[in-house]
């Protein structure tokens, strides 16, 4: 329970100086105002309003038409998501969502989440490169895509200038999808209101990522997830890639992802 002395120490932390930015490299999708994003409240434990997609996305059989870009590092179908210490995978209420980095993130303390449903050409193209190199042998040209980005977002009970950038992009051709996760500048893994420490951002209950398709069958957590070693998620990948992860999920498998897990430690 989020006690009244994190409140406190949230009050105290908004007369702080701002963080100072700092570039990522360019392994992140393009973001941000001039990319025309959408921007979520500054609200701890918040959460976009429902997106209408205009392209179903199929996720592991399951049709969704509308999505949730929440702030605690998760988007979600049919749920937005206020919970903000994780749980494994699968979830035993079934609710299927995409975490890039699911921890306690306050962006009222620091920090942006913004959001774009997109078929920019450009993007499109630069996405498709991408899919295709890692998995040659799946057809795959998308035609859509929705990226979403927490930008140098705090944790909830910050006493520090941490901040963590990350991003969830979703792909569709009409009948194949992908999920990729990718990682910038990763500083913390825990808010004080999950046991964490409120100078460091470090222990209590780490963050977790990967995915969960609602089905208790399909879903798969990031080695380290739940660990102090999700500081680090930035130096993996199950792509070749350090910083990211890719995934196909429409259909019920998961397509290269390593069989041991020293395999994604580069």
């Amino acid at each position: 329970m989020k006690t009244p002395i994190a409140f406190l120490l949230l009050l105290l932390r908004l007369v702080l100086p701002a963080p100072v930015k700092i570039a990522e490299d360019s392994l992140l999708y393009p973001y941000g105002p001039a990319q025309g994003d959408q921007q979520n409240p500054k609200a701890d434990d918040g959460a976009s309003p429902e997106i209408p997609i205009s392209m179903t996305f199929i996720f592991y059989g399951k049709e969704h038409r509308s999505l949730y870009v929440n702030n605690n590092g998760v988007v979600s179908f049919g749920v937005s998501v206020s919970q903000y210490t994780p749980d494994p995978f699968p979830l035993a209420d079934g609710r299927p969502f995409v975490a890039p980095y699911w921890g306690d993130v306050n962006n009222v303390l620091g920090g942006d989440v913004y959001y774009r449903e997109t078929r920019d050409p450009e993007l499109l193209r630069r996405l498709t490169r991408d899919i295709n190199q890692y998995f040659p042998e799946i057809p795959f040209t998308a035609t859509w895509a929705f990226v979403a980005t927490w930008d140098r977002v705090a944790y909830y009970g910050s006493t520090s200038q941490k901040g963590n950038t990350f991003q969830a992009v979703l792909a569709n051709d009409g009948k194949v999808t992908f999920i990729m996760l990718n990682y910038g500048t990763i500083q913390w893994t825990t808010g004080t209101a999950s046991r964490g420490d409120a100078n460091t951002g470090l222990g209590g209950t780490p963050a977790q990522a990967g995915f969960n398709s609602g089905d208790d069958k399909n879903f798969y957590n990031i080695p380290g997830s739940r660990t102090d070693a999700i500081l680090h998620i930035g130096q993996t990948s199950n792509v070749g890639v350090q910083g990211r992860w890719v995934f196909q999920v429409n259909d019920f498998k998961v397509t290269g992802v390593p069989t041991e897990s020293n395999d994604c430690w580069l």
